[in-house]
C-alpha cells in the first residue's frame, strides 16, 4: 500500500514538472543559454513583440550586446517563472522587462492589474539581489486583440502603464516609455506601426530602438 502512495505521488510529481517546464517553455532557449560565453549587457525580456524584434532585426541585438528572451502568447507569471534560466544565468548587466500585454489578453486566465505588477516586480527584485540592473518598459498601445476580440484592452494597457511607471519612479528604476510614442488617439497601435494593431512592423521597431538607446 505505501508503494502504491509512494508511485503515486512521484508518478503526480512528474507530471507536475514536465506541466510547469512546457507552460513555461524553460527549452525554448535552453541551447542558445548553453552557448553563451560571455556576459551580455542586457537580456531583453519579454513576449512575441520581444520575440518578433529579435527575429526581425538581429543585427540591432547584435550590434548593442543585447540578446532576445522572448516567447510569443506569455504573461508575467511565466516570465518570472523563467527569469533564473533566461536572464539571471546570463548574468547580463540589465535586463530589460516588456510584458503584460498577453495578462490584459488574459492568455492565461485573468489577473488583476496588481498582480501583473508584483510579477514585474519580483523579476525586478530578483534582478537587484544577483546585481543585474532592471529596467521597466510600457506595454506597447493596443486598442484590441485579434485573437480575444470581445476585450477592449486600451484604457487597461494605460492603467498598467501608470502602475508600472509609478513602481519604476518609487524605486529608482528606469522606466522606458514606448507607449507615448506610439498611441494614437484611440489608445491603439496605428496600422502604419503594427498590421494587427499589436505586432510592431520594422518601422516601429525602429522608432523603438531610437527610444531605448537614448534610454539607456
Amino acid at each position: 500500500m505505501k508503494r502504491t502512495i509512494l508511485f503515486l505521488f512521484l508518478a503526480a510529481t512528474t507530471v507536475f514538472v514536465i506541466a510547469q517546464s512546457q507552460w513555461a517553455q524553460y527549452n525554448r532557449y535552453a541551447a542558445q543559454n548553453d552557448s553563451i560565453c560571455s556576459r551580455p549587457k542586457a537580456v531583453l525580456m519579454g513576449n512575441s513583440i520581444t520575440d518578433g524584434w529579435a527575429a526581425k532585426r538581429p543585427e540591432f541585438f547584435k550590434t548593442h550586446d543585447f540578446i532576445g528572451r522572448g516567447i510569443s502568447g506569455q504573461v508575467t507569471s511565466q516570465m518570472l517563472c523563467r527569469f533564473q534560466a533566461d536572464v539571471i544565468a546570463l548574468k547580463p548587466k540589465m535586463v530589460i522587462i516588456m510584458a503584460g500585454t498577453n495578462d490584459i489578453a488574459l492568455n492565461n486566465g485573468y489577473i488583476a492589474h496588481e498582480h501583473i505588477l508584483q510579477n514585474l516586480q519580483s523579476m525586478c527584485e530578483l534582478a537587484k539581489y544577483h546585481h543585474i540592473r532592471p529596467i521597466l518598459c510600457s506595454v506597447l498601445p493596443a486598442a484590441g486583440f485579434r485573437w480575444r476580440p470581445e476585450l477592449t484592452p486600451a484604457e487597461d494597457i494605460k492603467r498598467l502603464n501608470e502602475m508600472i511607471k509609478a513602481y519604476a519612479k518609487a524605486n529608482k528604476i528606469k522606466y522606458i516609455d514606448y507607449y507615448s510614442a506610439l498611441a494614437d488617439e484611440y489608445g491603439g497601435l496605428p496600422k502604419k506601426y503594427a498590421e494587427d494593431g499589436v505586432h510592431p512592423n520594422d518601422i516601429c521597431y525602429e522608432i523603438m530602438e531610437q527610444i531605448l538607446l537614448k534610454s539607456l
